[in-house]
C-alpha cells in the first residue's frame, strides 16, 4: 500500500494511486460531512423536540446555532497552522476528527437548545482544524497533480452528505429518535480518527516537514500571503463559494418540509439529490480535469448554476425540485476544491499549507454568514422560499470575480 507522496507527471495517464493516508482523508471528509449535515437533515425534528419550531420563527435560532458552530470553526481554523507546524499535519488532523465526533455525541444527549449549541461548538472546534488541514494534507501526498486528488478527496463530502441525508430522513420517518442518529454518527467519526492516529508503518510515513516549524516562521507565511493583493480576490471568491454551496445545503431539508409540506424522508431526499449531484461533479471532474483548467471550470459551473438555482424558489413539484437540486449539486461541486487548488497554482511562491488555511477561513466565513442570513430573513418574512434567490446572485458574483482574476497580470513577484 502506497503511503508516501505519489509522483505522477501532468501528462501521464489518468490512473490514480491511493494509500493509507488518502483513505484517511476520504474518511475524514465523509465523517465531517455526516457530522455537519445530520443537523441540517434533522433540524425540523430537533427544533420541534427542543422547542423552536421552524414554522413559528425558529429559523432564527437554527441560523444562529449554525453561526455559533461556524464561529468556533473559524477560531481553530486560524490557529491550526501553528499546531500543525509543531505536531505535524497527521496527528493534528486525527485529533480534529475525534473532536468532531465527541461534539456530536454531546449534542445527542442535549436536553435543551443551549446544550445542543455547546455540543456543536465542540464539533466546530474540530471542524476548523480539519477544514484547514485536510486540503494541504492531500496536496502534500500528490504534489504533481493535486487538483485531481483534491476534487476526489473533497468528493467524499457529498458522499457523506448523501448517506446522511437519505439515512437520517429514512430513520426519522420510521420513528427513530434523532438522538440515536447523532450518537451513531458521533461514534463513527471517533472511530474514523484512528486511521490517522494509529502508529505509522516504517517506510510508509506521512511526508511531514522534517523539523518543528517555529511559530515565527508560520506567522511569516501568514503575513506573506496577506500582503499579496491577488490573494484577496481568491479569499473573496472562497467566501462567495462557501456561501453559495453551504447555504442551500443547510436549509434544503427544512425548505422541503416547511415550504413544500414534505415529510422527513422527502427532506432527506432533497438534500440527497443535492449531494448526489456534488458526488458526480467532484469525482467526475477529479478524473477528467487538468490543473490549468480549474479556473475556467469554476466560472462555467457558476454561470450554469446561476441559471439552474434561479428556478428553485418557484418550483411547485417536489419531483421537479429534486431534479433541479441534482443539477445544482453538479454546478456547485467544483467550487471549493478547485478554487483552492487554482489559487495555490497561481501563487506557487506562497506557503501552500497556510494559503489553504486562509482560503478555508474565507470559505467557512461565507458558510456561516449565509446560513445565518437565510435564517434571519426567513424568520422576518415567514418563509425560506425567497431566501434561495440569494444563491444565483452569489454564483454570478463568483463567476465575475474569477473572470477578473484571470485578467489581472501578476505583480510583486506573483506567478500565474
Amino acid at each position: 500500500m502506497q503511503d508516501s507522496p505519489v509522483s505522477q507527471s501532468p501528462t501521464s495517464s489518468h490512473r490514480l494511486r491511493f494509500g493509507r493516508y488518502d483513505y484517511g482523508a476520504f474518511l475524514s471528509f465523509f465523517s465531517y460531512a455526516c457530522a455537519s449535515l445530520v443537523i441540517a437533515a434533522a433540524l425540523p425534528t430537533i427544533a420541534s423536540d427542543l422547542g423552536f419550531s421552524l414554522d413559528e420563527g425558529g429559523t432564527l435560532k437554527g441560523g444562529i446555532m449554525q453561526f455559533g458552530r461556524t464561529a468556533a470553526t473559524a477560531i481553530t481554523l486560524v490557529l491550526c497552522g501553528f499546531w500543525a507546524g509543531r505536531w505535524g499535519k497527521r496527528r493534528t488532523l486525527g485529533i480534529s476528527v475525534a473532536m468532531i465526533g465527541i461534539g456530536i455525541v454531546v449534542g445527542a444527549f442535549a436536553p435543551a437548545y443551549i446544550a445542543l449549541v455547546a455540543g456543536l461548538v465542540i464539533a466546530g472546534l474540530g471542524e476548523g482544524i480539519l477544514e484547514g488541514l485536510a486540503t494541504p494534507f492531500v496536496n502534500d501526498l500528490h504534489p504533481d497533480e493535486p487538483g485531481r486528488y483534491l476534487n476526489i478527496a473533497h468528493g467524499f463530502w457529498p458522499i457523506g452528505s448523501l448517506v446522511t441525508a437519505l439515512g437520517t430522513g429514512l430513520l426519522l420517518y420510521l420513528g427513530v429518535s434523532w438522538r440515536y442518529v447523532l450518537g451513531g454518527i458521533g461514534g463513527m467519526t471517533i472511530l474514523a480518527s484512528l486511521v490517522l492516529l494509529l502508529p505509522e508503518r516504517r517506510g510508509h510515513e506521512y511526508p511531514e516537514h522534517p523539523e518543528i516549524i517555529p511559530s515565527s516562521v508560520v506567522w511569516g507565511h501568514v503575513v506573506s500571503v496577506l500582503r499579496t493583493p491577488r490573494a484577496w480576490l481568491f479569499f473573496l471568491s472562497m467566501f462567495i463559494a462557501g456561501a453559495a454551496e453551504f447555504g442551500p445545503t443547510f436549509w434544503i431539508s427544512s425548505f422541503v418540509q416547511t415550504v413544500h409540506g414534505g415529510s422527513e424522508l422527502a427532506g432527506g431526499v432533497g438534500l440527497g439529490c443535492l449531494a448526489a449531484g456534488m458526488i458526480v461533479g467532484r469525482l467526475g471532474w477529479g478524473y477528467l480535469i487538468k490543473q490549468h483548467q480549474l479556473g475556467r471550470l469554476v466560472v462555467v459551473s457558476a454561470l450554469a448554476g446561476a441559471v439552474v438555482t434561479s428556478f428553485l424558489p418557484f418550483l411547485n413539484s417536489l419531483w421537479a425540485l429534486f431534479g433541479m437540486l441534482f443539477v445544482t449539486g453538479i454546478a456547485v461541486a467544483p467550487f471549493w476544491p478547485s478554487i483552492q487548488s487554482h489559487a495555490d497554482h497561481c501563487l506557487p511562491h506562497k506557503d501552500s499549507t497556510m494559503f489553504f488555511i486562509l482560503l478555508s477561513c474565507a470559505g467557512i466565513a461565507g458558510c456561516g454568514v449565509m446560513t445565518a442570513t437565510m435564517g434571519i430573513i426567513a424568520s422576518v418574512v415567514g418563509s425560506l422560499r425567497m431566501t434561495f434567490l440569494m444563491v444565483p446572485a452569489l454564483q454570478l458574483i463568483l463567476a465575475a470575480l474569477l473572470i477578473v482574476e484571470a485578467r489581472i497580470k501578476p505583480i510583486n513577484g506573483e506567478a500565474s
